[in-house]
């Protein structure tokens, strides 16, 4: 009898297909970047929950992976006869099985009860966190355990973290015993209901879309796109928000392809993409672009950071997931052309913000346009080193007047085939110059690799 763990019934709940495909083709499964960054995050705050939980030490942590399940089942119960809390403790029961994050004694005179906290590294509660916590209570109550309640635990973002290995504060809980313990017939459904997607022969038929990345970005979007026929110009590629009626027409013709779309049903970017999409020849608004820059006089700076995030915060003054940077490139332009480069790296481990914001200031002068690409997130990090440090204030904010954002330009004069509706640099840059391309470097190829390799040369 297979028994469906906590992670498969949120599989079958985001899509069955999903579900199929990690127990019957797991090999299949291509987790990006960003899924591997939540994980990791995942592991990071599970580890300091456990620090909060348990501030004596006297916890017992279990390892089903290596222990083995059915060997974790049998010591939970064990465990569940003393008062010590316990992380990571299994239970089995409906043909379904489920391990607790956090596992609190609260325990009546000499009569056993226990709650469960379950720990999420989100900043807010999720619905499908609900669903979560629902499945958990159902599989421990049917188990036999005396479950008294049962909370969710995520990380305020607000808080600022003291310094000294404190994280009292890290983490908000809140209890939803009532409404976890009211889905149980709920559950028990989506379990009999997973049991016959598993039972099948051959993969459900289901189109990929929306549920592909929500709630989760899923592992097997690249397998299921390879089996589906693939429009030669995606509807996917228009840019923006796609109107109520256009929506409507898509559903309604099972449209895929831009071709199969009415231009009064697009708007003016929209149409724009369209025809330079199908007819594959680049729009470029040269003499647009030109009087766009015209304004901004020699010399001018451009400007890019790169930062580091983390769930749990490890320099004092920072909050959780806080975009902290720690590497700057700044080209300075002359008026005679020439072209010299200034940049920042700091790997000593240290909070890098207040030598990065010092070497910033230097590096820009007092006048000049300082140009950035999606500008937003470089005058945001300014803002907010000017926050952190107020003796800098000042001269951070008349940087960050001078900053010129460059993609808005981009989006209303230039798009090329290759881009596929994006306007991100990464596909804009290769558009414009073949010889330019991100893929192409040697080493670190982008923002998450460059979080990678930093944290690699704070802990080699």
């Amino acid at each position: 009898m297979r028994l469906l763990s906590k992670s498969k019934l949120l599989a079958y709940r985001q899509c069955p297909k999903r579900l199929w495909l990690e127990v019957h083709h797991p090999e299949l499964r291509q987790d990006s970047e960003a899924t591997q960054a939540s994980f990791d995050s995942g592991h990071q705050v599970g580890d300091i929950a456990r620090k909060l939980y348990d501030p004596r030490g006297d916890g017992v942590l279990l390892d089903p992976q290596a222990e083995g399940f059915e060997a974790i089942f049998s010591r939970t119960q064990s465990l569940l006869q003393r008062e010590q809390p316990i992380f990571e403790g299994g239970f089995s029961a409906e043909e379904a099985l489920a391990f607790a994050d956090v596992l609190l004694p609260a325990w009546s005179g000499v009569t056993p009860g226990w709650r469960i906290v379950e720990v999420k590294s989100s900043t807010s509660i999720k619905d499908y966190h609900r669903d979560d916590a629902a499945v958990q209570s159902f599989i421990a109550l049917a188990s036999g355990l005396p479950l008294s309640a049962i909370s969710l635990a995520h990380v305020d973002s607000n808080w600022v973290y003291p310094g000294g290995e404190d994280y009292q504060g890290l983490l908000i809980e809140t209890d939803i015993s009532t409404q976890a313990f009211d889905r149980g017939a709920e559950v028990r459904g989506w379990i009999d209901d997973a049991k016959k997607v598993v039972s099948q022969e051959t993969e459900p038929d289901l189109k990929t879309g929306k549920h592909c990345s929500h709630p989760f970005e899923c592992g097997f979007l690249q397998h299921c796109q390879g089996c589906e026929p693939q429009a030669k110009h995606p509807v996917q590629w228009l840019p923006g928000q796609l109107s109520k009626d256009l929506k409507k027409y898509i559903a309604e013709t099972d449209a895929t392809d831009m071709s199969d779309l009415p231009d009064e049903m697009l708007n003016k970017k929209q149409q724009r993409v369209k025809a330079v999409t199908i007819s594959g020849q680049c729009f470029f608004d040269q003499k647009g672009a030109a009087s766009d820059l015209a304004a901004h006089e020699l010399p001018a700076y451009f400007l890019d950071f790169e930062t580091i995030q983390f769930a749990v915060p490890i320099w004092k003054g920072t909050r959780p997931y806080q975009q902290i940077p720690f590497q700057f490139s700044l080209q300075r332009l002359s008026p005679d052309g020439t072209l010299e480069e200034k940049s920042f790296l700091e790997l000593s481990g240290g909070d890098p913000s207040l030598p990065l914001a010092e070497a910033l200031i230097a590096a820009c002068g007092e006048k000049g346009p300082v140009f950035a690409y999606n500008a937003g997130f470089e005058t945001s990090r300014i803002r907010e080193l000017a926050k952190r440090f107020p003796s800098l204030g000042n001269s951070l904010m008349a940087l960050n007047a001078r900053v010129v954002d460059l993609l808005p330009i981009a989006r209303e004069r230039f798009y090329h085939p290759h881009q596929q509706g994006s306007w991100s640099i990464k596909d804009v840059l290769p558009a414009l110059c073949p010889d330019l391309r991100y893929d192409s470097l040697d080493g670190v190829k982008n923002g998450g690799m460059a979080m990678n390799a930093f944290l690699e040369a704070l802990a080699p």
